[in-house]
């Protein structure tokens, strides 16, 4: 990871916005490998990123949209937007598992598991306050996208309330299945050639981090940042609109599916 080129989508004197690959942790972790900041330096080079300072944080292996400060008033600044909620953050999870409604809130206090620390948990009585809204994008069948918009900040929370509720990442280690998606779970009639091995169409988390929108904002900075899915995630989207028993009319509204291909402001 530490080579990869991590994209850009906006640059000025204060801040960066990026779209943090999978994989890439945003602080040092066990694995040795560079965190986010680092890759970032080597790869814009110390005299044009500053010294970069978090605003917040994604799952290592959560992609997606992150701003990233580049002097401390931009840190306190963008760090107080997020603590105040004006900031609406929309994330796009494939997950699995039978639909309870077309949207919904899921309200349920988090704390680490015990004796699993590196794992969160719903904890009704000492648990951390987490409320997670979430809608239906797309119904697929055995597979749904659903748009979900954190409205607190905890670790993993968007993973565990949606396990929580019937409705875990299509893979996800942690909460749900390992396993990898294949072209074949989607379509009846798919055939291997002799001797040929299928490649997964994904086999990372299913989450992606699509669209932060600023409810408040310093004067000349867009409104809104989006982060273009991988060409993994990107790709599976358009199997499952294509092999699923509706074709693209599996989306709710019609428009969705162009925008999140081509990376346009979700509403």
């Amino acid at each position: 990871m530490a080579k990869a080129t991590i994209q850009l989508i906006y640059e000025d004197d204060d801040i960066i916005v990026i779209n943090k690959p999978t994989g890439v942790s945003v602080t040092a972790d066990r694995s040795g490998a560079l965190e986010l900041v680092h890759i970032l330096n080597r790869q814009l080079g110390l005299q044009k990123a500053g010294r970069l300072r978090l605003v917040h944080r994604l799952d290592k292996d959560t992609s997606g949209v992150m701003i990233l400060a580049k002097n401390v008033q931009a840190q306190s600044l963008f760090s107080a937007y997020f603590e105040k909620k004006l900031v609406k953050k929309t994330y796009l999870a494939l997950v699995t598992g039978p639909l309870p409604a077309e949207q919904g809130v899921i309200d349920a206090p988090l704390e680490p598991s015990p004796g699993k620390p590196a794992l969160m948990c719903v904890a009704r009585k000492k648990g951390k306050q987490a409320v997670t809204e979430w809608k239906l994008l797309a119904d697929f069948g055995t597979i749904a996208l659903l748009a979900v918009y954190p409205l607190t900040g905890r670790t993993h929370q968007v993973r565990v309330h949606l396990a929580g509720i019937g409705l875990p990442l299509a893979i996800d280690p942690l909460y749900g299945d390992s396993k990898p998606l294949f072209l074949s779970n989607l379509k009846a009639d798919y055939r291997l050639g002799k001797n040929q091995l299928e490649k997964p169409l994904i086999e990372r988390l299913t989450l992606h981090s699509y669209q932060i929108e600023l409810l408040a904002r310093p004067d000349n900075l867009p409104d809104c940042f989006i982060a273009p899915l991988d060409k993994k995630f990107a790709a599976t989207l358009k199997m499952l609109a294509k092999y699923n028993p509706r074709g693209p009319e599996a989306f709710l509204n019609p428009d969705d599916f162009p925008a999140v291909i081509s990376a346009k402001k979700l509403q």
